[in-house]
């Protein structure tokens, strides 16, 4: 399927679309993965796609990538999109050690690139570690800095907290926030981190093989087609809703400072205070 330029929106009124899909559908014996799938990313917007296990997310980012072939529609990239892309897992071969700044090197990335990149996302003191010996988080801090060696426009996640402790999946969220307000860049990922990413992302699409319910974070968690997937009682206790007041909090629901935009949506959890 041939890329072609997008018509850009007025930069005065909306941000650039970097990618969009239009009736994407895919089969695989017999069965339907995808079925006319609609979507839109902005530079500038995080967009997350929860869904069931079997529901076609991974499937749905390989389409967009040009990984897999649709069997009908079409996907359409901004004229030279530069994608980082950070996959869900990574095979190392137990014979052949590799470190970390080896394993980056591999992008034809230059030490100071390597070391900027190392220093964004966190992990300065990995570079001369076996890529065998580093925790799980650590990894997926090495592949979110291998997908920002490309300098992209758009961050492509799958499942990026996987493996990841939940005081860990926290950090590696406002981490990407951090990365995007940073680079301006678009980012897609798909979770199954519900409560955290329902706190932390614009635009929130339900899969199912289908788009069930797509739209902000607190309108979705209403949904009907979403409560029918994941329940009352987990959309209960995610609890989003959106402040109108100016502050944020950290992970023991203390306020921390500012909000950005005058507005954060924000998850309840037990400690969570206003003062």
């Amino acid at each position: 399927m041939p890329d072609h330029a997008l018509t850009s929106p007025d930069p005065d009124t909306a941000d650039r679309l970097l990618l969009s899909a239009r009736g994407l559908c895919v089969q695989a014996d017999g069965r339907t993965l995808l079925d006319r799938i609609d979507l839109d990313l902005h530079e500038g917007e995080i967009v997350t796609v929860i869904g069931p296990n079997g529901a076609g997310k991974t499937t749905l980012l390989k389409a967009l990538l040009g990984f897999v072939t649709p069997t009908a529609g079409s996907v359409t990239r901004s004229d030279r999109l530069r994608i980082g892309y950070m996959p869900q897992k990574l095979a190392l071969n137990p014979l052949l050690p590799m470190t970390v700044q080896r394993f980056l090197q591999q992008t034809g990335a230059d030490r100071t690139m390597i070391r900027q990149a190392l220093q964004e996302t966190g992990i300065t003191g990995l570079q001369q570690q076996s890529l065998h010996r580093v925790s799980g988080g650590e990894l997926q801090r090495v592949l979110l800095a291998r997908a920002l060696l490309r300098q992209p426009q758009l961050l492509v996640l799958d499942e990026p907290a996987q493996g990841v402790d939940v005081c860990g999946q926290a950090d590696l969220y406002r981490l990407i926030a951090t990365l995007r307000d940073r680079h301006h860049c678009g980012v897609l990922l798909v979770s199954h981190d519900l409560h955290l990413v329902m706190a932390a992302t614009d635009t929130v699409i339900c899969l199912n093989q289908h788009i069930c319910c797509q739209g902000r974070p607190e309108h979705v968690s209403q949904h009907p087609e979403y409560l029918q997937l994941f329940g009352r009682q987990l959309a209960e206790d995610i609890a989003v809703y959106t402040h109108h007041h100016d502050h944020d909090h950290d992970l023991h629901g203390n306020v921390t400072g500012g909000c950005q935009h005058g507005s954060t949506l924000h998850t309840h959890h037990h400690g969570c205070r206003h003062d």
